[in-house]
C-alpha cells in the first residue's frame, strides 16, 4: 500500500459498514394535516455492498437516506450501523448530494482536506490524504483550482473525494449525478465504480434512473409512494467489472425491462 493510501486508511473508522433498517416509518404533521412519507421499511445492506434505491419522485427514498444519515428522525423503527444505533449525524457516514455543496473560497485540495483538518489531523497527513483522493478521482492537475473553475462533473468528483477523506464506513448518495449532462453522467458513473472498488466502502445510492441503477449496483431496491414502501428487491447478475459495454448485456436489458414494467404498473395504479 502506498504512503498516501496508508494515510487515507488511517482516518477510516474501524468497522465494516453494514446497515440495518428495521421497521422505519416517517410521518410529517403540519397543523391538522398528516402525511405518511415512509411505512414499515426493512432493509439490510452488507458491508462493502453497493445498493441503489430506485423509485419515482415522492416515494420517500431521499427521506429514508436522510434518516440513515441522521439528518432526520424516524417516528418508528431503528437504524443500525455495524450493530450500533444511529442517533444523529456522524463522520462514519459520508453524504453526497445532487448539489455540489463545495466551499467556493477553498481550492479543490482545501475542500478535500477540510474534514481531516477539523479532526485535528496534521498538515503532513492531510496532504497525504488529499493526494490519495486527488489521484483516485483523477483531479491531481486541478488541486489548486477553485470550484468556479471546474465543470459540473469535476465538482462532483471533488464532493466525492471530500466525503471519502473523512474516512466514512458508508457513502450515502442522493441522486449525485442528476444535474449533469448525459455524457458527463456516464463518465461519473464509471469514475464512481472505480473509486468504490479501490475504497471498499458501503454505498447506499438514490436515483430514479433505471439504467444508472443497473450499471452501478449489486442490488436494487424499488420503492413506491403513498406511503413510501419497498415493493421488490433485485440482485444484479452482471460482471463485476462494469465497462460501458455491459449496458448491452442480455441480463442488463432483461432487468431493465422488468424494472420499467414494475414502475409503470405502479404509476398506472
Amino acid at each position: 500500500m502506498s504512503e498516501t493510501a496508508e494515510a487515507a486508511a488511517a482516518v477510516k473508522d474501524i468497522g465494516l459498514g453494514a446497515i440495518s433498517i428495521q421497521g422505519v416509518g416517517k410521518t410529517y404533521q403540519s397543523g391538522k394535516t398528516t402525511f405518511r412519507a415512509l411505512d414499515d421499511i426493512d432493509l439490510e445492506i452488507g458491508a462493502n455492498e453497493f445498493v441503489t434505491i430506485l423509485g419515482p419522485s415522492g416515494c420517500g427514498k431521499s427521506t429514508l437516506l436522510r434518516i440513515v444519515a441522521g439528518l432526520e428522525e424516524a417516528n418508528e423503527g431503528e437504524i443500525g450501523l455495524d450493530g450500533e444505533y444511529v442517533v444523529g449525524p456522524g463522520a462514519n457516514r459520508g453524504m453526497v448530494f445532487q448539489g455540489y455543496t463545495l466551499f467556493p473560497w477553498l481550492t479543490v485540495r482545501q475542500n478535500i482536506e477540510y474534514g481531516p483538518k477539523l479532526k485535528g489531523i496534521s498538515i503532513l497527513e492531510r496532504r497525504a490524504i488529499s493526494n490519495h483522493y486527488l489521484r483516485i478521482t483523477r483531479l491531481e492537475s486541478f488541486a489548486n483550482r477553485f470550484p468556479k473553475q471546474l465543470s459540473g462533473g469535476m465538482k462532483q468528483r471533488v464532493a466525492i473525494a471530500r466525503a471519502l477523506a473523512n474516512g466514512p464506513k458508508v457513502m450515502l448518495m442522493d441522486e449525485p449525478f442528476g444535474a449533469l449532462d448525459a455524457q458527463t453522467k456516464l463518465e461519473m458513473q464509471e469514475c464512481l465504480l472505480d473509486v468504490m472498488e479501490k475504497e471498499k466502502t458501503t454505498v447506499l445510492f438514490i436515483t430514479h434512473d433505471i439504467d444508472e441503477a443497473i450499471f452501478l449496483s449489486q442490488r436494487i431496491v424499488v420503492m413506491a409512494a403513498g406511503p413510501g414502501r419497498i415493493l421488490k428487491e433485485f440482485s444484479v447478475a452482471l460482471p463485476a467489472e462494469r465497462t460501458p459495454e455491459v449496458r448491452e448485456h442480455p441480463e442488463f436489458l432483461k432487468l431493465k425491462r422488468e424494472l420499467a414494467a414494475l414502475l409503470k404498473h405502479r404509476d398506472n395504479n
